[in-house]
């Protein structure tokens, strides 16, 4: 036995010599490697010759990012003189660009999230002589220049939001596509009822608080019209929001639940509708290919009024002023705005985008087309809410739901929050 050990290890040992041998000229090669960086989801060579662009983007979608990850290569093939390093920091987006204002080191182009004039304005380079420039959409222009002429960013896509609705659950309980808010909260009734609390009418996550975010923004358009400091009218949006919870149209781990559960939740046709856009769809349409989505405007909060999309920026490209490569970074939006990458990125996010004859062929576009009139109006926190009031709405909507604080509570936070927050 002790042989055998013996005649073991040295069998081991010559091994080792013969793989270290085989291995030895290989070795500049795995240096090599080493000093290969991985972009966008492929590698390439450093080259200390080449300009580098940092480009962040609040994009959180793994299927956009490809997109813009192809056209990026695409474009340094084109130019293989510039290389383009995307970062996609998720929802820790925002957080990270206002570190990066106070430091003023912005990337040299960046995404505005809704933002462009009011957060980013000032450190923003005009875009007014871009060849794409004239080519933005009436119901963007107003979000992305001003009244000198300057164009802030290149808006790759465009929110005209309202809510996505799975149609084979509207056609199972013969409802018809609400239109004010009496009609949606009957439908939410129908659907509970008749489905024995199967099927929940509304879907929301604390996770991903955008979710929420997205109800008190949509409503607070019909009940707070033109300010925010109606505080009431905040106190019965938030007795409405808690309603809800209670009688079952929204789901019940709302408080744990992600936002990537919507999509088989959908396919599976046990969600009828949700607050967002239709991004999701492809994931639904993998689970289940009899997936049927249909796109609506915001009901509107009485008869006399008429549905709405909450609209303005979702994607853009802008480029820092005191950027050391204004040139480049032009060239890469530039290439961006060509009509073809538009198209590439609206197919996949499945909503506008910012220019004018660009022809997408996402399944949605008939709804766009069906619903063209409906009037676009800003997303509410953007024009009457100061800077941070969109991360206390989302924290006080889920502590509403967790019985942390009142309708009355929510009211009185709220007037507090934008007071501190507004000075």
């Amino acid at each position: 036995m002790r042989r055998y050990w013996i005649t073991a290890l040295g069998l081991l040992q010559i091994l080792a010599l013969v793989l270290q041998a085989c291995s030895a000229p290989n070795f500049k090669a795995t240096a090599n490697k080493l000093n290969e960086v991985r972009i966008g989801g492929g590698s390439k060579k450093e080259d200390s010759r080449q300009v580098k662009l940092s480009v962040y983007m609040y994009v959180t979608d793994v299927r956009v990012q490809n997109v813009y990850y192809a056209i990026s290569r695409a474009f340094e093939a084109k130019n293989p003189e510039i290389r383009v390093e995307l970062q996609f920091p998720g929802f820790q987006y925002e957080e990270i660009l206002k570190v990066k204002l106070s430091t003023n080191e912005l990337p040299d182009i960046f995404d505005t999230h809704g933002w462009a004039k009011i957060r980013y304005g000032k450190y923003l380079e005009d875009l007014s002589d871009a060849p794409w420039a004239k080519q933005l959409t009436d119901t963007i222009k107003s979000a992305v220049t001003d009244d000198q002429g300057k164009v802030y960013v290149l808006p790759v896509s465009e929110a005209r939001d309202g809510f996505s609705y799975n149609i084979n659950v509207l056609e199972k309980y013969h409802i018809r596509v609400p239109k004010t808010y009496d009609e949606l909260m009957a439908a939410a009734d129908i659907i509970v009822k008749e489905s024995h609390g199967q099927v929940v009418p509304f879907f929301f996550s604390g996770v991903d608080s955008w979710t929420i975010g997205q109800y008190f923004d949509y409503f607070a358009n019909g009940f707070l019209e033109n300010s925010g400091d109606d505080w009431k009218q905040w106190e019965r949006i938030a007795v409405i929001w808690k309603e809800m919870f209670d009688k079952g149209y929204i789901n019940k781990d709302v408080l744990t639940v992600k936002y990537s559960e919507l999509p088989k939740l959908f396919a599976e046709d046990k969600v009828a509708f949700s607050f967002a856009s239709p991004s999701f769809a492809d994931d639904a349409y993998e689970i289940n290919t009899g997936t049927k989505i249909g796109i609506m405007p915001v009901p509107s909060m009485n008869e006399r009024a008429v549905p709405t999309f909450s609209g303005g920026e979702r994607n853009t490209l802008g480029i820092w002023k005191n950027s050391s490569h204004l040139k480049e970074a032009k060239l890469l939006v530039n290439f961006f705005a060509q009509p073809d990458n538009m198209k590439k990125i609206a197919d996949v996010v499945k909503i506008p985008p910012g220019l004018k004859g660009i022809t997408p062929q996402h399944e949605f576009m008939p709804f766009y087309k069906q619903y063209k009139d409906v009037p676009v109006i800003p997303y509410f926190d953007r024009i009457y809410l100061p800077n941070g009031m969109w991360e206390v709405v989302r924290r006080l909507g889920i502590e509403l739901l967790a019985g942390e604080i009142t309708p009355v509570k929510f009211e009185q936070v709220m007037k507090q929050e934008e007071e501190r927050l507004s000075n």
